[in-house]
């Protein structure tokens, strides 16, 4: 199986790597669109700005080639929110591919980021959680996508948001996969071994 982790230049590629890696497959860090197109399976990693992660992609000529992308793809905590229409972090257009909206997070009195371990409530649709459990995973976002039509798993935090987003082949977590422990490691060996 090829699997691609599409090159970001974000700071969770490696983590991003080494959890795909301890699954038993080998995956490849690239920004070259033909090894991307090729690719069984498709993980787009983020961490930091929407704005900056935006300009890398314009940068690289990647925006047209992940919006042709008709394999399985996951987009991580940033990563989920570039698959969004918009991001009010730096004003900024995304990728598109899933109709939602990227907004700073009403939490109230609570801090941001939202940083560390929250629990998860999948819907029965979900085909990544398993959605008899409400698993805990590990979050680290100040900005969030409001529950819609798309949310596949939903989370609390001050209010509640998407925890994971889909349509059609896209799939987004705004958790951190990689770093959710038995969870994380669970939910991508089904990204990767199953028909989704």
């Amino acid at each position: 199986m090829k699997i691609v982790i599409v090159d970001t230049e974000c700071a969770n590629l490696t983590s991003v790597k080494f959890a795909i890696e301890r699954l038993g497959y080998q995956p490849v860090i690239t920004d070259d669109e033909a090894i991307i197109g090729a690719a069984d399976r498709v993980i787009l990693p983020g961490v930091g700005t929407a704005a900056a992660a935006m300009r890398n992609l314009q940068r690289k000529q990647l925006i047209e080639p992940i919006k042709a992308l008709t394999q399985p793809t996951l987009g991580i905590c940033l990563g989920m929110q570039l698959m969004t229409a918009h991001s009010e972090e730096g004003d900024v257009e995304c990728l598109g591919l899933i109709p939602a909206q990227t907004k700073r997070m009403q939490v109230g009195d609570r801090p941001l980021p939202h940083m560390g371990w929250n629990n998860v409530c999948a819907t029965n649709t979900n085909p990544l959680l398993d959605n008899d459990t409400d698993p805990y995973c590990y979050f680290v976002h100040s900005y969030a996508v409001a529950k819609d039509d798309y949310t596949i798993a939903t989370c609390d935090y001050g209010d509640t948001f998407a925890a994971m987003i889909r349509k059609d082949n896209f799939i987004g977590a705004q958790f951190h996969p990689e770093r959710s422990g038995a969870v994380g490691r669970a939910m991508l060996k089904r990204f990767l071994e199953n028909a989704l």
